[in-house]
């Protein structure tokens, strides 16, 4: 945890906007799972640049860029001792929203910016694989309400046709 403040703090004096997403973020809303690195959102691609890292003391960085196909625009993977953080460079205009909309949380006391609930479904549903699709069931069981689903309903539509037909093939499963 302490890397992960150390992470986002770096960015913020960066001037590059970021929000923890994953488990993280899950647990920031109430939804608590084991995970061994934090990751953290980004959509400014300086990230990438070894230059960018050198002056985090004692954090080792290795960066990967993404190619045309990939649904990133990279990773910045950053490990200090046992803790490890990923910043995800996002690269489509729905993730800088996410961003915009990030709310800071209390997570372990300290406050975290923080994708919303609404913003985490689609990131888990844009990822796609078997634990996002457990952690929105999750996010979803948790919602009594159902404001949850009204709000990713409104949002869905900024992504590719493929997140919007599972979105639509997970509604219809039971909880």
């Amino acid at each position: 945890m302490n890397l992960l403040v150390a992470v986002l703090d770096y960015l913020r004096a960066h001037e590059i906007g970021a929000a923890a997403i994953g488990g993280v973020a899950l647990a920031a809303h109430g939804i608590v799972r084991a995970t061994l690195d934090a990751d953290v959102l980004v959509t400014d691609s300086r990230v990438l640049r070894a230059e960018f890292w050198a002056g985090f003391s004692s954090v080792q960085a290795e960066a990967r860029r993404g190619d045309a196909d990939d649904p990133l625009a990279g990773v910045a993977h950053l490990v200090s001792g046992t803790e490890e953080v990923d910043v995800v460079v996002g690269k489509y205009l729905w993730q800088t929203r996410a961003l915009e909309r990030a709310v800071i949380l209390s997570v372990d006391g300290r406050p975290l910016p923080t994708v919303d609930r609404a913003d985490l479904v689609l990131l888990k549903l844009f990822a796609g694989g078997p634990q996002d699709l457990l952690d929105i069931q999750l996010l979803l069981g948790a919602d009594s309400e159902g404001a949850l689903r009204t709000e990713v309903d409104a949002r869905i539509r900024d992504l590719p046709v493929d997140v919007r037909a599972a979105w639509s093939q997970l509604k219809k499963s039971p909880l």
